[in-house]
């Protein structure tokens, strides 16, 4: 199968009035740097200097706020207007109508399949899910009370050594079999760390089930000859996963780029994004949302933590996002796949709390008038309650979906001929030529 469809990301060219003149008040000399698609070159302002042994102007973004790492041609986002997209597909649209592999498909290929062309994906993808014997000997290594998130991390590097060609990231074919790998086998991996932690025996894949539904048996089954899961949960789960499957350059995938290129193994970078995702500021922000609502208690309670928040004493979880300055399109979605997931499940008691959060910040002038709208977090850890799962596997379940963001930029970044490897320039703050002191010397 071809990748060639997926690296649209050609350099755009600047006209000739496009430019930003810089006059140094050092020298008095007047520069004219380039600007393209709304952004200049940081090397551009290596050539202002003051003289021959400066280095040059360099720029200081701490958290790389407003500095721009690559061209990307996969997510778009407008923050202000609420929009998200995946290869200029709607997530709205996508979310409805789509599978999360037809996503999968789109994110890594640049288009969507044809039906022959997602049966091939599916079929790939399904009869991969199983792992090597000595994978599962691998986490049955960890202790019993490990966090999932840290044996997936560490299975997921170690798929590395079972896989030794996946070094030959220049390969084509190499490339696309560790894509299948690790999408097929990243389920199978976070279910085996879920029943490890239960003390439970490991349930293999089953082929006649589709994704959602797989990793649902692998986490739930018993005794049943068939798991057979409801499809209102099945079909919840996949849309999570959807919604989840990439953001641009966030904190995780901006890990898998920097990692990836050092041109390491794609199992390497995934293993990189998954320890950056483990963070509370990225991946457990559901967690803590469930948390918080658990903290609340009753519907009752509402008011006098919302005033807590004003005032300083605590935080509202799950409100508010780092790009979205208008409102989370992905939460949204999510509200409905609540709505279908305690259908089935019966509703949760954190639900009213959580509802009646909502509307009161949504009234108050304090929230709205620092844009802070519920987020995909907000109700997404609800949704992984009511299935029964602990706090410490929300997070595996948005490494499940984030792994073909994750293998699509990897995928795109390798093909770059504009990227290098990450190298970021610092300012030095410390001391300088300093005399070494015989240790009886110092004082």
């Amino acid at each position: 199968m071809s990748e060639t469809q997926a690296s649209g990301t050609q350099p755009a060219v600047a006209t000739a009035n496009e430019t930003l003149t810089v006059v140094d008040n050092r020298t008095g000399k007047q520069y004219e740097v380039p600007i393209t698609d709304g952004t200049v070159r940081a090397m551009d302002f290596r050539q202002i200097k003051t003289g021959d042994e400066d280095f040059g102007l360099m720029t200081y973004d701490p958290a790389f706020t407003n500095t721009a790492s690559c061209r990307s041609a996969i997510t778009f986002i407008d923050g202000d207007k609420g929009i998200l997209e995946y290869r200029g597909y709607p997530i709205e649209q996508l979310a409805e109508k789509a599978t999360f592999l037809e996503v999968a498909y789109l994110l890594i290929f640049g288009e969507l399949p044809t039906q022959p062309q997602l049966d091939e994906w599916t079929h790939a993808i399904t009869t991969h899910t199983f792992v090597h014997e000595n994978v599962k000997s691998f986490v049955e290594g960890f202790r019993y009370d490990a966090h999932p998130m840290g044996m997936l991390q560490a299975s997921v590097a170690a798929l590395s050594t079972f896989y030794p060609e996946a070094k030959d990231i220049k390969d084509e074919q190499t490339r696309y079999e560790q894509i299948v790998r690790l999408i097929a086998k990243m389920p199978t991996l976070a279910a085996f760390a879920y029943r490890h932690a239960k003390g439970m025996p490991y349930v293999y894949p089953d082929n006649d089930l589709n994704y959602a539904e797989n990793f649902l048996s692998m986490l739930f089954k018993i005794a049943e000859l068939k798991y057979e899961a409801d499809p209102r949960i099945a079909k919840a789960l996949d849309v999570l996963l959807i919604l989840h499957a990439d953001h641009e350059q966030n904190c995780s995938t901006s890990a898998v780029r920097s990692v990836g290129s050092s041109q390491v193994d794609p199992y390497s970078a995934t293993a990189a994004g998954i320890g950056a995702l483990f963070g509370p500021l990225h991946g457990g922000a559901n967690q803590a949302v469930l948390e918080m609502l658990q903290e609340i208690g009753t519907v009752e309670n509402v008011p006098a933590y919302i005033e807590s928040v004003k005032a300083g004493d605590k935080k509202l979880m799950g409100f508010g996002h780092r790009v979205y300055k208008n409102f989370d399109p992905r939460a949204k979605i999510i509200k409905k796949a609540v709505d279908d997931v305690f259908e089935v499940t019966g509703v949760s008691p954190l639900l009213e709390i959580a509802q009646e959060l909502e509307r009161i910040a949504l009234e108050d002038d304090y929230f709205v008038s620092r844009k802070l709208y519920p987020n995909v977090d907000f109700y997404s850890g609800l949704i992984y309650e009511a299935l029964g799962l602990p706090v410490e596997m929300f997070t595996v379940l948005f490494a499940i979906g984030r792994t073909p963001g994750w293998i699509a930029q990897w995928l795109e970044m390798v093909q770059d001929k504009e990227q290098k490897i990450a190298r970021p320039r610092q300012i030095y703050t410390g001391d300088r030529t300093r005399d070494y002191v015989a240790i009886d010397q110092r004082g």
